[in-house]
């Protein structure tokens, strides 16, 4: 049997634990040196840079890591609990870069957690990973243990804030005002939550009472979402055809609205007949005999009255000018 059969059946689940365990190990490795680099940079710029943990891929929570453990490593008893804010204690006092990436890594499945909450809004899941394992970074090394407060209470609120952040500042390709982006993002959560209850598409005006906002508001970051990604020219229209078929030209005539606009007037000033003969002329292209036969004067007459048709438009346009 070749290789490859070896690992396509049931009896492949030694395999695949063995692979997840390398591929876990080495997603430990990437973070801690994420996270390292993200203090270097701090000392710099103020915060962590998000292009350096663009490596930094956490893995999804329960996955095993090299030393048999889990990568969430989040306590679920007593025991884990109290050992967990000896940890912070410890690193409160004594700063250790070594110590943070173990607290920062424990707490990644919590990262993946609340990026799922945000899943299927526009923006790639791995991103928000990021995002979040960023904000577990931060709260790590703004976690006080004195204040009595669990860590994941915490960091929840961090993260949150920081993943509601990326969606407002990147996003949004046309930007909206931060309370319609807010509004927008809530009423995602409450529509959802109000269809269930209701059975049917919640109204207006239950998604303003749920919100706690008025219609107009929730009408405006309705309509503000249509700002939040753009349609692709090459996408199909309405008649089947790209969008980019329905886009117009330039106009020909546009260069000359203002002569119009100067000239309209002083053509209406003229006489009747005088009119008549402008139109024929330049708009129905017929000839000085044509226009002649058509008003019942000479040809000769037609060239007189052309001329002085002209002269006096060109007069008036100059004098406009």
């Amino acid at each position: 049997m070749s290789s490859v059969a070896a690992v396509t059946g049931p009896s492949d689940r030694p395999y695949r634990r063995t692979m997840d365990r390398e591929r876990s190990a080495a997603q430990r490795k990437w973070i801690v040196g994420a996270t390292d680099a993200a203090f270097r940079h701090s000392e710099f710029f103020g915060a962590p840079s998000m292009a350096i943990c663009e490596a930094a891929a956490p893995a999804p929570r329960g996955d095993p890591d090299v030393d048999g453990g889990t990568t969430t490593d989040r306590p679920t008893g007593g025991n884990g609990r109290r050992d967990t804010r000896r940890r912070f204690v410890e690193y409160a006092r004594t700063r250790d870069p070594r110590l943070r990436n173990q607290l920062v890594t424990a707490h990644l499945g919590l990262a993946h957690q609340l990026a799922r909450r945000f899943a299927n809004r526009g923006e790639p899941y791995d991103d928000l990973v990021q995002v979040a394992s960023m904000g577990i970074v931060f709260s790590v090394e703004r976690f006080d243990p004195e204040r009595g407060v669990e860590f994941s209470t915490f960091a929840t609120r961090t993260v949150l804030g920081e993943l509601k952040r990326h969606f407002r500042d990147k996003g949004w390709l046309v930007r909206a005002p931060r309370r319609v982006q807010e509004l927008d993002l809530e009423l995602k959560e409450v529509v959802g939550s109000l269809a269930q209850r209701l059975g049917r598409s919640p109204t207006v005006a239950e998604m303003a009472e749920a919100t706690g906002s008025t219609e107009e508001a929730v009408l405006e970051a309705m309509e503000a979402e249509q700002g939040y990604r753009a349609r692709s020219l090459d996408a199909p229209g309405d008649n089947n055809g790209p969008l980019a078929e329905r886009l117009g030209g330039d106009d020909a005539t546009f260069a000359s609205v203002d002569n119009r606009a100067v000239l309209g007037p002083a053509v209406a000033r003229l006489a009747p007949r005088d009119q008549m003969i402008l139109r024929l002329r330049f708009e129905d292209g017929m000839s000085q005999s044509d226009i002649a036969r058509r008003v019942g004067v000479s040809q000769m007459q037609v060239s007189r009255l052309l001329s002085a048709s002209l002269a006096r438009l060109r007069r008036e346009f100059a004098e406009s000018r």
